[in-house]
Order: C-alpha cells, then sequence, then structure tokens
C-alpha cells in the first residue's frame, strides 16, 4: 500500500491514496489552519470506522441478512500529553434492517474487533477498545 501526503498551503495537505482517490487534511485555525477539512487524527478514527464497518455489512450481506442501513458512531478520548494518541474508542453500531439477529450481529461485530479490522486492532495497541450496538427493525418495503 502506498499513499502520499502533500502539503497545500497554512496548514493544509492532501492526502492522495495509492487507489487515486484524495481528501483534504488541514489543521484548527488556533494552529495556523484554516479548519478547511479534517483533521489528520479525525481520518485515522473516519479510518478506523470505516474498516470495520466494511466488514460488519459484508459479513451481514454474505450471511444473506436483510441489512438495509449500518451506521457506526464513535466516540474517542486522547492522551492530555504528546504524542496524544487515543486512549479510549467506543464503537457504537446502528444496524437496520429486517428480522435481523442480534447474536449474529454482535458476533459479527467481535469477528471484526478481533481479527479481521487491521485499523481497530492496530489501534487497540494504544486504546481501549469498546463496542455495542443497537438494531432497528424496518417494515415492509420502505427502510
Amino acid at each position: 500500500m502506498k499513499a502520499r501526503v502533500k502539503w497545500v498551503e497554512g496548514m493544509s495537505f492532501l492526502g492522495e491514496s495509492g487507489s487515486g482517490h484524495t481528501f483534504l487534511m488541514d489543521g484548527a485555525p488556533e494552529a495556523g489552519g484554516r479548519n478547511l477539512g479534517v483533521r489528520p487524527m479525525e481520518a485515522v478514527l473516519l479510518g478506523a470506522g470505516g474498516c470495520t464497518a466494511f466488514d460488519v455489512v459484508m459479513m451481514l450481506k454474505r450471511a444473506r441478512a436483510d441489512i438495509v442501513d449500518c451506521v457506526v458512531e464513535l466516540e474517542a478520548q486522547r492522551a492530555e500529553e504528546d504524542p496524544k494518541v487515543f486512549t479510549q474508542i467506543h464503537f457504537h453500531f446502528v444496524v437496520t434492517g429486517r428480522s435481523l439477529k442480534a447474536e449474529q450481529v454482535q458476533r459479527f461485530i467481535d469477528l471484526s474487533a478481533e481479527k479481521y479490522c487491521s485499523a481497530t486492532i492496530m489501534l487497540g495497541k494504544t486504546a481501549k477498545i469498546t463496542h455495542d450496538f443497537e438494531l432497528r427493525e424496518v417494515l415492509g418495503d420502505t427502510p
């Protein structure tokens, strides 16, 4: 895997992925930024959320679960002193579908956390990682 980060101006940087996608990162105004993009550590947190959501949705689809939505709400705390690593991260999954089985969703979240999600497993080296979830039932044909 390769990536490239290019300084744009001030405290703005353009992240370019090896797959050809870009996103802007910027600092807070008090750090010399203009608040034009996500902070680098926000990008790390978003990446972890995306990684685990990808795993859970893929496993549910493979299990032929009738899933229509999956949202992961993340809350993280960071160390007070440099390096300001994540010390705690909580993942709250909101999974919407028809006749979803709580045991299955819990198992897939656990599998992601313990085996498949490289990002959260890596972050777990410095942060206490916790998860919970809620299921939302969809009735009829509307999501």
